[in-house]
Formats: structure tokens, C-alpha cells, sequence
């Protein structure tokens, strides 16, 4: 099996002209916990903002500013300022038994799918390997 065959090729991206409100109200809007982040020039991916790496942003400015301050800040602080820049992809034809593997060694929660000019295809998150290993097992009862 290849990625193709479990990634999500309806995925919602975010322009890393974002704000960080921008990013918090896709999310809790579109029910997402992942947010590529792409380029508004050329609309290749740039990064990623995951749900836990917002919360942790959101909290920070909370203790510090408080609460009449938080939504201010969150209008005021670009994407780019808060997404993982160091973020690894996939190719939608790599096979499942590398992606699995890296899943398990480094903890991941998503990683974009990309073609080779690095413009997003899909993603791959470890929801969809939960609901490949459902499908398995279904198949053996």
C-alpha cells in the first residue's frame, strides 16, 4: 500500500499571510487539528501548524497578556511566527510500511503529502491509520 491509498485529499490549508486567529478559527470551524501552511506567492507548502502547537500559543499569551488581551494578540501574531518551519512530507507514492515506521519514531500526528514542485496533494494523518487498521481488521473477522 502507498499513501495514496489512505491520505486525505480534501485538506484544508491555511496562506502563511495568516494570523494565528485566522488559523484557531479554521480549525475550530472545520474541525481540523492540522493546518498546512502554504505560500500566498506560489502556493507551495511552507509549513505546518498543528492543533497542539496553537493551544500551547494561545495559552502562552493568555498567562501572559490575560484574557482582554488574548484576542488582540492572536489578530496581531503572524502564522509564520508560530508554525513548524522544520517540518518533514510525503510523497503520494512512498510506501506505508516507511510511513508507519516514522509515525512510531517520531511521534507525529500528520504529515503533508506533496508532488515534487511541493504543492499539497493531501495529508496523511494518524487518524487515517487508525481507520486503515479498522478496515484490516474488519477484513479478518
Amino acid at each position: 500500500m502507498k499513501v495514496s491509498d489512505i491520505m486525505s485529499d480534501q485538506v484544508i490549508c491555511i496562506s502563511d499571510g495568516a494570523s494565528l486567529k485566522d488559523a484557531h478559527h479554521l480549525m475550530q470551524t472545520r474541525g481540523v487539528r492540522h493546518l498546512p501552511v502554504i505560500s500566498e506567492i506560489d502556493g507551495t507548502l511552507v509549513g505546518v501548524l498543528t492543533h497542539k502547537k496553537m493551544i500551547a500559543s494561545v495559552m502562552t499569551m493568555l498567562n501572559k497578556y490575560g484574557q482582554g488581551a488574548l484576542d488582540r494578540k492572536e489578530r496581531y501574531t503572524p502564522i509564520t511566527t508560530v508554525m513548524d518551519q522544520d517540518y518533514q512530507h510525503l510523497t503520494a507514492d512512498e510506501p506505508l510500511t516507511v510511513v508507519v515506521e516514522y509515525f512510531i519514531e517520531n511521534k507525529l500526528g500528520c504529515l503533508p503529502v506533496v508532488d515534487v514542485d511541493k504543492k499539497v496533494l493531501g495529508i496523511v494523518t494518524s487518524s487515517d491509520f487508525i481507520k486503515l487498521c479498522r478496515t484490516l481488521l474488519q477484513e479478518q473477522a
